[in-house]
């Protein structure tokens, strides 16, 4: 693969990571209910932000080819068969549209109708009938997704919902998933003076996971180099990291 095409597809992967931690910036000024008071939490400002995106036409993170690492996955020496996948915070369905092309059975989840609208729009258009459910990702169990998913993706959700949220988001997920299922989850590690408490860390991931029966199979720095933010390299403000955990019988 030439430097060229390796850039552009790690632009691919980078930009709504970018844009949802930016958009986190945002939202936590828009709440903050006055001047020297804790920043917000307990509000979803994420689900704010991105309804709020989505109806200016900011679509920013929006990417027209899978992730790599997806990818590779579905379609390397090592592929995995199809079978039931879950698409977490799946926005317009790239990466739920793809892998119903390639024969899996797919449910994406997003809390925001216009996205998913898109996101069946595109579905029709590609030949193919993935089940998009609108719903909150830490409040799994409520809209019946069912369990069973062998593989399960989360490209740049996890890291804006608020830190005391996550063991719920966790705790579905756990649910949801097959014992030896695969999960893909990509996010950045926060600006050290990011005024919010967005981001994960390997340490959170381990921790978190390790409680519900997941073990870290691999923790890697994803370099993002060719991307700039404010012009500056972005690996001067932000550090994307991509974690595959492996769900553990039971």
């Amino acid at each position: 693969m030439t430097r060229k095409a390796a850039g552009g597809r790690r632009r691919r992967l980078v930009a709504p990571l970018l844009a949802g931690l930016g958009a986190g910036l945002v939202a936590t000024a828009v709440l903050l209910r006055r001047r020297g008071e804790a920043w917000v939490e307990g509000p979803r400002w994420y689900g704010f932000v991105y309804r709020t995106f989505y109806l200016l036409g900011l679509r920013v993170w929006d990417r027209g080819t899978p992730a790599p690492e997806l990818v590779e996955l579905v379609e390397g020496s090592s592929s995995v068969p199809p079978g039931r996948a879950l698409d977490i915070g799946c926005g317009t369905g790239t990466e739920s549209i793809y892998l119903a092309e390639h024969g899996w059975d797919v449910t994406g989840v997003d809390m925001v109708p216009r996205a998913l609208a898109i996101a069946r729009r595109k579905a029709a258009t590609a030949g193919v009938s993935p089940r998009f459910v609108q719903g909150d990702v830490t409040r799994l169990r409520d809209f019946g997704i069912g369990d069973g998913y062998i593989l399960l993706l989360d490209f740049g959700c996890f890291h804006t919902i608020p830190p005391d949220q996550r063991d719920a988001y966790v705790e579905g997920v756990s649910q949801a998933a097959a014992p030896g299922s695969t999960f893909l989850l990509f996010g950045f590690r926060p600006p050290r003076l990011a005024p919010m408490r967005a981001g994960v860390t390997t340490e959170e991931v381990r921790e978190r996971f390790h409680d519900h029966g997941w073990e870290l199979v691999s923790a890697e720095r994803k370099s993002i180099d060719e991307i700039e933010v404010a012009g500056k390299p972005a690996d001067e403000l932000f550090e994307l990291w991509g974690y595959a955990l492996r769900r553990l019988p039971v």
